[in-house]
């Protein structure tokens, strides 16, 4: 990621979480506004972006063993550029697309995908993050869980969002 971000000429900026996170990608390259599948599925379509693709990969898992929901979960490590394509493609196999992001929801990652959605491929959508309130501090676990970001909440949100 620095060696791409150092070879291009825009702006960049990178977010870390301060706490110890899974290792989920195996990517041995990274390219700026490039997305990665990481999970296939025809029935809503999961897009993540930093350790909220991780839940997404857990609750995915949920959902097919529980509820016989294949999810398909896409990871967007950047988020500008925004990897449209994929977002086109997904939403067209799925008809139905959820993202996940630890900041607000309002002009966030969610807010970009829906944009595309809205001017290309109007599908239905629903933005998972934080609603409008002051930042706070806390363990992550237990910030997920109030902001509905944990993989409980956030397969409700699916099941429910699919009904």
């Amino acid at each position: 990621m620095a060696a791409a971000m150092a070879g291009d000429k825009r702006p960049n900026y990178v977010r870390l979480p301060r706490e110890k996170t899974p290792l989920f990608l195996n990517q041995s390259t990274f390219e700026i506004g490039k997305s990665y599948t990481l999970r296939r599925g025809k029935d809503v379509a999961l897009f993540g972006t930093g350790v909220m693709t991780y839940q997404l990969l857990l609750a995915a898992e949920k959902l097919a063993n529980e509820y016989d929901i294949q999810a398909e979960v896409i990871h967007f490590p950047t988020i500008k550029p925004l990897d449209e394509d994929a977002v086109l493609d997904a939403a067209q196999k799925c008809q139905a697309v959820i993202t996940a992001e630890e900041g607000q929801i309002a002009g966030g990652f969610g807010s970009s995908v829906a944009e595309v959605l809205s001017e290309n491929l109007p599908v239905k959508m629903k933005r998972i993050g934080v609603n409008d309130t002051f930042g706070e501090s806390g363990k992550m676990s237990e910030l997920w869980k109030k902001h509905g970001l944990d993989v409980d909440s956030i397969v409700r949100s699916v099941v429910n969002f699919l009904q």
